[in-house]
């Protein structure tokens, strides 16, 4: 087994001795695992490296490897098998499908010229799942299909192999982005395969880093728990390595890590990123570092992140992703710190910024604004109908335009209220039939949430009792969400389950200015 650290003396001394071209690379550790290929010593050192940046999804990093490798070692069949997997992303929209195939011409113009450079069976079955992955016909889902079926073949073949059973389990996880209702299957297997290669080599880092995939949701995240935390040291020389544990932490509001992770991951994309770049990894780094500092109550630090964020699209002038990144940060750090704002509304306002508007507007007494802003929202949502979202956004303002229209009278109008209960059942309805979250709040004001406050605020305690109690099991410890329980609890009568509330927000909001720590502390104080 090999340890893949420039910093081990071993390693740096063999280094120096293969080749002065390969001190250049990076100097981090990328994991440790075994990738025996019929390459030269020389080029086999940069594959690994590849490989190691690849588990992790460094894939500038990689390819830079792999393209170093078949220099050294033109006819090294495998240096071409990595190279093809570092132009895609194996979990969201496709970016390049030409240069997959152009890597994989380069090593021969024929499937059968390709294979008669890979000496071996083993090798022979990932040079077909490279060409399944680069050549299948049409979507990008059946090119994900394919290559995950040829690494199936391989699998049977070479089951005990750990670099066959993490590729094939990398897979797998790509294939159930477009399986439909077998994509949780799909999930687990590939799962029970990143388990047993985590159990042989904890420090694997595709092993941590796809059984984290695995298990990204609410109810299979504590299985990921110990391979997150042994992530986060893995391979720091990539951004994505970083971030990725963050994906269970966020799942177990475990605010200070999800900050602290993400500001590790935006700093090695930052370093790593030059013009040109995408500068994903910075993107989505900021987005959930701010998350995490916004649930600790640090409004100073959000706003530092949206500093960061507005230098990412300096830097990448006309990203699209850097564009939404920096106007949701935006509207988020004004829905979480709850520092309402109204302005006119513009056709350049996106849906979050639409929600804080709404939000804001309702929450200043703007009724025909917010109402406007529903409007807006139900015509995009109208425009977009397999974005959900959209319409639980949409829900969400117009339950809160009804009901601050129905208090506007001398009385309650009732027609009004129960207008807005019938908007607040469909966000919530349309909510229920979503995969459960797995990262930070989407749409920007969890539909629990939101109506819980409104109906705390309307006097029906109990159902804002239940509301919040539901938003904490679907995103554990949100500061607002158990703001909203203990007052709901305290409002019922109910001070034990008050005060338990109050004291894991004191624990959330430890340290900070936030107002809720305060009315947290003074409740518990009156209790005791």
């Amino acid at each position: 087994m090999r340890t893949l650290s420039m910093f081990a003396p071993i390693k740096l001394a063999l280094l120096i001795a293969l080749s002065s071209n390969i001190w250049a690379a990076e100097h981090e550790s990328v994991g440790t695992f075994d990738f025996p290929t019929s390459g030269s010593p020389q080029a086999q050192v940069h594959f690994e490296l590849g490989v190691g940046y690849l588990h992790s999804f460094g894939f500038i990093q990689a390819q830079r490897e792999f393209k170093l490798a078949q220099e050294i070692d033109p006819d090294f069949a495998m240096a071409y098998w990595g190279e093809t997997f570092t132009y895609n992303h194996p979990f969201i929209g496709e970016w390049d499908n030409q240069s997959p195939m152009e890597a994989l011409n380069r090593l021969g113009a024929t499937s059968e010229e390709r294979l008669a450079k890979a000496p071996t069976e083993r090798e022979k079955g990932f040079i077909r799942a490279a060409e399944a992955y680069a050549f299948t016909p049409g979507s990008v889902g059946m090119r994900r299909t394919a290559w995950m079926n040829a690494m199936q073949d391989v699998y049977a073949q070479f089951g005990d192999d750990d670099e066959v059973a993490a590729f094939t389990a990398v897979s797998m996880l790509a294939g159930a982005t477009v399986a439909g209702d077998a994509s949780e299957r799909l999930n687990m297997r590939a799962g029970a395969i990143a388990l047993e290669l985590f159990k042989k080599n904890e420090n694997h880092p595709g092993a941590a880093h796809y059984v984290i995939h695995a298990f990204d949701d609410p109810i299979h995240a504590p299985i990921a728990l110990e391979a997150a935390y042994k992530y986060a040291d893995i391979a720091p020389a990539v951004a994505h390595a970083r971030h990725m544990p963050t994906h269970i932490f966020i799942q177990h509001g475990m605010w200070p890590e999800v900050a602290k992770w993400n500001v590790s991951a935006f700093d090695a994309g930052a370093a790593l990123w030059k013009p040109g770049d995408r500068p994903n990894d910075q993107n989505h780094a900021a987005d959930w570092g701010q998350y995490g500092d916004l649930q600790m109550g640090n409004a100073a630090r959000s706003a530092w992140w949206i500093e960061r964020a507005e230098k990412v699209l300096r830097d990448n002038p006309g990203d699209a992703r850097s564009t939404t990144t920096l106007k949701t940060m935006r509207a988020r750090h004004i829905i979480e710190t709850q520092q309402w704002q109204t302005h006119d509304l513009n056709d350049e306002l996106d849906a979050a910024e639409l929600l804080a508007l709404g939000m804001s507007a309702s929450a200043l007494g703007q009724h025909s604004l917010t109402a406007s802003v529903a409007d807006r929202l139900l015509a995009l949502a109208d425009a977009s109908p397999r974005d959900q979202n959209l319409r639980i956004m949409y829900h969400e303002v117009a339950g809160l335009a009804e009901l601050g229209k129905a208090r506007t009278g001398a009385k309650v109008d009732v027609s009004l209220q129960q207008s807005a209960v019938e908007h607040f059942t469909n966000a919530l309805e349309i909510t229920a039939t979503q995969r459960l979250p797995n990262g930070a709040a989407n749409p920007l004001k969890p539909a629990h949430e939101l109506v819980g406050e409104a109906m705390l605020a309307s006097g029906q305690a109990e159902w804002a009792a239940e509301l919040f109690e539901e938003s904490l099991l679907r995103m554990p410890r949100r500061p607002l969400s158990l703001l909203g329980a203990a007052r709901s609890q305290a409002a019922l009568g109910n001070v034990s389950s008050a005060a338990r509330h109050y004291a894991e927000l004191a624990k959330v909001l430890a340290g900070s200015d936030h107002s809720a720590l305060a009315e947290a502390q003074s409740f518990i104080a009156d209790a005791r």
